[in-house]
């Protein structure tokens, strides 16, 4: 009998004996870990750890009610009911007490408050992309576009990859002039494993920043308090970082080493080439507190980019089924870059009083470049065998056009930039003052030696502003050979720049709604000399004002309104014309800019999310007009363009997954130009439709399977026609944008998952993955090449497709 009772109660026994887990990580509403969270459940409980993560075990096929309290949060219920011995990842975000609901408003909404967003590091981390890192990221954010995967620049609000300020803990960062392909650019200056703060702003900065039209990026380089090190390792090359502190923790000190190749990427593109670009980047950023009230930091950046560049063959098949054209050409020659630039700051951080603040600064940077290239081309159009019947099917049966094309060149260029900048804070209650000034020397020595010539079918094609009337072959052309473009130029050129600033924040109450409110003033000098021509000197003014208003109302609402008066000194390339000449008289370009925004924060799903608009309008005078050919601008060098721009962006982040924090944008562009009055026409960043998303998603049965997507779409801008054709007469735009990558990664151990015991207890982190470029094999085109056809006299655009499906695995590893 006994037997026979236990033989019926075994399988409920067994049964009462599993549990299922439930775990997670607990943020609050601006996603960041809460520590100290107090669990309590079925008599017992636990706390989460200091990255808000918990984790305990629950009986099955019982409801149990779990109760999360905090003494600065609400306290939060939740029921769960297991069927099964299985994993609920539960991540919710606790709501601060209203008590203290209006000292955090203050302080942690500030960057928004200026119009600042700010970008959390892990997305760059985890960011899937040809060139990932903070630009990346950038680049899914409305109002910025890049249609080149192998480039890090971009485009904000219709200005060009020149409109846009970068700094690095407050020292401003360049890069090489003479690159003009975005496969020859390599690393970015930004190493994204030494970063502690990302601050970005589309437009309407303040005075603090500097002279430029469009953006602001702000990073901020981490000062480390312990040891560690990080390798990342792939197809594309690799990276390592060392970080710790030394002498009693006064000097802390982090150095970072990248080495990329980009032959995965090349190998996928239509021409066939013996290619191995390689990138080496080395940079460091140390600090020595001195005392209590003085630092000195050093930031020191090496970078050498190599590229070398043999084409083979090439083959591209377009037009349309019907009427299917294929160019075929053979090339012979090679290219020969190298850009070799290097970085130095110095920089001392003073606290004078707890209030008063003094920072001063010597920097200096060099970039010694090289542009070599021969490269002789011959090239057959034709039609292809459309019948299915034919022997000949899907081969070229009738050749259009047949010619060649020489290009050569011999650049040179040595830059160095110096500056000295001295800047103060002074903070007094409620308000702020914050004033600058800055001197820099520039000095470019550049020296041009560039020409083409084009034959088509066995006559050459003569210069753009040729005049001389010709009928060939029925009449001979008697007049010398002259190359379709030709480049010859030395120049020597110094700048030497006075620039300051001066502005007023204040954070006060009206009525219990919060207000912000800042304004400023930017002022610079500057002289132009160049070897040969007279020296010519400028002055620019910059008013800027900012007004932010959080009302006291129930939703979580906050406006914004700022702009001002920005103008843009020319910096050397936006000094030379298409020529090669410099034109010390250029002035700057100006801008009056306008943005009005909303932030909306809102929970759904029981999850935060925000909701940010943003309205803006710029119109510029004094326009120096120029045409981009993949990443290389070239500028007229005039001022007698007027434009404007205006446009709409939306972005929706938020926990579309419970804790990972993901977006959706959307961006609406219009920008126009008037060339010397002739009418509005597109300007080349006329990018009309932006539509990004980041997203972020882990299995819920196994949630150290990570996912993360990237998603780009922008319509075609104009750039399709040739770079020496009249704007007027061709404003062809290049086919949209498209372009998906995805990115798989197991994690084995992380601050989520530690193991005190085995292998895996050596590491702080470890994770594999593979990424997927261009998941759906989408062949985009930055460009296109031009043949002429001597039959119906017409040119053909053969679009220059950019990178195609891409596999590359990677591996994550941490001490």
């Amino acid at each position: 009998m006994k037997k026979l009772i236990i033989l019926i109660l075994f399988p409920a026994l067994v049964f009462a004996q599993k549990t299922a887990t439930v775990k997670g990580k607990i943020t609050n509403k601006f996603n960041y870990p809460i520590e100290g969270v107090a669990i309590s459940y079925l008599n017992s409980g636990t706390t989460t750890d200091a990255y808000g993560n918990y984790e305990f075990q629950i009986p099955v096929r019982k409801t149990v009610s779990v109760t999360f309290t905090h003494v600065s949060y609400k306290t939060l219920i939740k029921k769960f009911t297991a069927r099964g011995s299985r994993t609920f990842n539960y991540s919710p975000t606790l709501t601060i007490k209203s008590e203290e609901l209006e000292e955090v408003i203050v302080k942690n909404q500030k960057k928004e408050a200026q119009g600042i967003t700010e970008i959390n590091i892990k997305k760059v981390e985890h960011v899937v992309g040809a060139n990932a890192g903070v630009e990346s990221v950038l680049m899914t954010l409305p109002g910025v576009s890049n249609n080149n995967e192998l480039s890090t620049q971009y485009n904000v609000r219709g200005g060009n990859f020149d409109e846009n300020l970068v700094y690095v803990n407050g020292i401003e960062v360049y890069r090489p002039f003479l690159i003009r392909s975005g496969q020859q650019e390599g690393l970015s200056f930004i190493n994204s494993h030494l970063i502690q703060n990302i601050n970005f702003s589309a437009g309407g900065f303040q005075a603090k920043y500097g002279d430029k039209l469009s953006s602001v990026l702000d990073i901020t380089y981490r000062k480390p308090k312990e040891f560690g090190a990080q390798v990342d390792l792939s197809l594309l090359g690799g990276s390592a970082t060392i970080e710790g502190t030394m002498l009693n923790n006064n000097l802390s000190a982090i150095l970072g080493v990248r080495y990329r190749d980009n032959s995965l990427f090349v190998n996928s593109k239509q021409t066939e080439v013996n290619f191995r670009p390689n990138f080496t980047d080395i940079q460091t950023y140390l600090s020595y507190n001195i005392n209590k009230k003085l630092d000195i930091s050093f930031l020191g950046n090496f970078s050498l980019n190599n590229y070398n560049y043999k084409p083979l063959t090439r083959k591209t098949r377009f037009g349309t089924v019907a009427n299917p054209l294929e160019l075929i050409v053979f090339y012979d020659g090679q290219e020969k870059d190298s850009y070799q630039t290097l970085f130095g700051a110095l920089s001392t951080d003073y606290q004078v009083t707890d209030d008063l603040k003094v920072t001063g600064t010597i920097s200096s940077f060099n970039t010694q470049e090289e542009e070599y290239f021969d490269i002789a081309a011959a090239y057959n159009l034709g039609e292809v065998d459309t019948n299915a019947g034919s022997e000949s099917f899907g081969e070229v049966e009738f050749s259009e056009g047949i010619g060649s094309q020489l290009n050569h060149a011999r650049n040179d260029l040595d830059a160095l930039i110096s500056n000295i900048q001295l800047k103060a804070t002074l903070k007094d209650g409620n308000n702020e003052w914050a004033t600058g000034i800055k001197y820099q020397t520039e000095n470019i020595k550049d020296r041009i030696r560039e020409w083409e010539i084009i034959d088509s079918l066995g006559f050459s094609v003569r210069p753009p502003n040729h005049n001389v009337p010709q009928d060939q072959p029925y009449t001979p052309y008697e007049g010398p050979i002259e190359p379709f473009q030709d480049i010859r130029a030395n120049n020597n050129v110094d700048i030497n720049r006075l620039s300051g600033f001066v502005q007023f924040s204040r954070k006060t109450t009206l009525n219990d709604h919060q207000i912000w409110l800042n304004g400023g003033v930017r002022a610079q000098s500057w002289t132009v000399t160049a070897d040969g021509l007279k020296a010519v000197s400028h002055f620019i003014f910059s008013p800027r004002v900012q007004f932010s208003i959080k009302p006291d109302w129930k939703s979580d609402m906050l406006f914004r309104i700022s702009g001002g008066w920005y103008s843009q000194p020319p910096f050397y390339k936006e000094l030379r014309d298409y020529n090669g000449q410099v034109h010390p008289e250029v002035k700057a370009q100006k801008s009056i800019h306008l943005v009005a925004s909303n932030d909306y924060s809102f929970t759904m799903w029981e999850r935060p999310f925000k909701l940010t608009t943003e309205l803006y309008y710029k119109n510029l005078s004094d326009v120096n007009a120029y045409s981009i050919d993949n990443v290389r601008i070239r500028y007229r060098a005039d001022n007698i363009t007027e434009a404007y721009a205006y446009g709409l962006d939306v972005r929706l982040n938020g926990e579309f997954v419970p804790g990972n924090d993901s977006w959706v944008s959307i961006g609406y562009l219009k920008t126009e130009e008037s060339i010397n009055e002739q009418g509005y026409i597109a300007r080349p960043t006329d990018q009309r439709l932006k539509f990004g998303v980041l997203f972020q998603d882990y299995v819920p049965n196994l949630p150290n399977l990570k996912a993360y997507l990237n998603i780009v779409y922008n319509t075609g801008v104009p750039g399709g026609s040739p770079s020496y054709a009249d704007v007027y007469q061709f404003q062809n735009r290049l086919n949209d944008y498209k372009r998906a990558d995805l990115g798989i990664s197991y994690v084995f151990a992380d601050a989520n998952k530690t193991h005190t015991t085995g292998f895996l207890s050596n590491f702080k982190e470890l994770s594999a993955g593979l990424e997927l470029f261009n998941v759906f094999d989408i062949r985009n085109s930055i460009t296109n090449t031009w043949v002429r056809d001597v039959y119906s006299k017409n040119q053909y655009g053969i679009p220059n497709y950019m990178t195609g499906r891409v596999l590359n695995l990677k591996l994550k590893v941490k001490f």
